[in-house]
């Protein structure tokens, strides 16, 4: 429990003792515990009842400890945290607890020795009695959502960048055998294959080594932080300038329709699959992070490029997707142009950090 509640103090959440035992006996538990430290206030039941609101409102911060309390007393605690703005989780046992384990934002009953009423009162029910699952869970919470960032920020980047190529190339190109700029097919494919498999990766990535040393997020904020949306402009402006730029590039060497849209396809293609790696996180780069940490990412990504290749080379499928075969030379000019555009991404994200420090 010592190191779980350790780990609590790292992650930003305060932990507070609330007991019917004496001030003494609480104060030297907490203590012990790591609760109770230098400067923070402990009070009793009869020291809540001469407080008013407003005077408990102002202390709540620096209250860690409550001894000899009633059960209106939790009440009047968990209001009082909450007031401060503060999300509040309470544990409970017994049925008195009931009233301010449904009033918390998380009621936590014990599930070994909770009485029926406060298992029923809780929104949570805690199997072994174990604090520290609760904290287990807290990181378990933390690193889930910090996937469902992940996924989003990676697919809403990935079709920005998308729309905007048809937009742009739908208003720009006049001549109309190089329209649509992509095939339906071609849409679709690029959509749920290689979209889907690496989103669907990135969804079971490692969480990061410091999630419980990060303070806790905003709850007003929502799931695309500013790194996050500056990250998704970032790779939908790279996906477009870079793809529309190997078209005009393949047209000017003087390919034709089909060849010209072929590079282009193989080139979004490619360009999301390397900047998934960058998605993976807007701050770290892909060293801090470590590239082999996510196995499943890397067999997507993988995956993904073969089914690519196929579709390029298998011929009963050029009809299918309107490809023909690539040269070495464009395989080359489409892995180097795709890389450069994540190495950009990881230098930005150097840079930033920098300018922030």
């Amino acid at each position: 429990a010592i190191e779980a509640i350790q780990r609590c103090k790292k992650a930003g959440i305060q932990v507070v003792m609330i007991t019917g035992d004496h001030k003494l006996t609480a104060m030297a538990v907490a203590r012990e515990m790591g609760i109770l430290g230098e400067g923070d206030l402990a009070l009793t039941g009869e020291d809540l009842e001469k407080m008013t609101d407003d005077e408990l409102l102002r202390q709540v911060d620096r209250i860690r400890v409550y001894a000899r309390v009633a059960p209106e007393h939790k009440m009047r605690i968990v209001e009082a945290w909450k007031r401060a703005g503060h999300i509040v989780a309470m544990t409970g046992d017994g049925v008195n607890d009931a009233p301010a384990l449904k009033r918390s934002d998380l009621g936590v009953a014990m599930g070994i020795t909770g009485t029926d009423v406060a298992k029923e009162s809780a929104d949570m029910v805690l199997t072994d009695d174990n604090f520290a699952s609760i904290v287990a869970a807290v990181e378990e919470g933390r690193g889930i959502y910090e996937n469902i960032r992940k996924f989003v920020a990676f697919l809403l980047s990935a079709n920005a960048g998308e729309v905007l190529i048809m937009f742009i190339a739908t208003l720009a190109i006049m001549d109309k055998q190089f329209l649509p700029f992509f095939s339906p097919v071609q849409l679709l494919w690029i959509n749920l294959v290689t979209d889907g498999f690496p989103a669907l990766a990135l969804g079971v990535d490692p969480y990061p080594t410091d999630i419980m040393e990060r303070p806790p997020r905003n709850p007003k904020e929502g799931v695309l932080s500013r790194d996050i949306l500056f990250l998704i402009v970032v790779v939908a402006a790279i996906l477009t300038v870079g793809t529309l730029g190997v078209f005009v590039l393949e047209l000017n060497e003087g390919a034709d329709a089909i060849r010209a849209r072929t590079v282009a396809f193989t080139t979004i293609v490619f360009f999301e699959l390397f900047l998934v790696f960058a998605i993976r996180s807007p701050r770290q780069t892909i060293r801090q992070i470590g590239l082999f940490t996510n196995p499943q990412l890397i067999l997507a990504v993988l995956g993904s490029m073969a089914l690519q290749a196929v579709v390029i080379y298998v011929p009963f499928l050029h009809g299918v997707f309107e490809t023909e075969p690539l040269t070495p030379l464009d395989w080359l000019e489409t892995v180097l142009i795709s890389f450069s555009a994540f190495a950009f991404v990881e230098v930005l994200k150097v840079l930033r950090r920098r300018l922030r420090a």
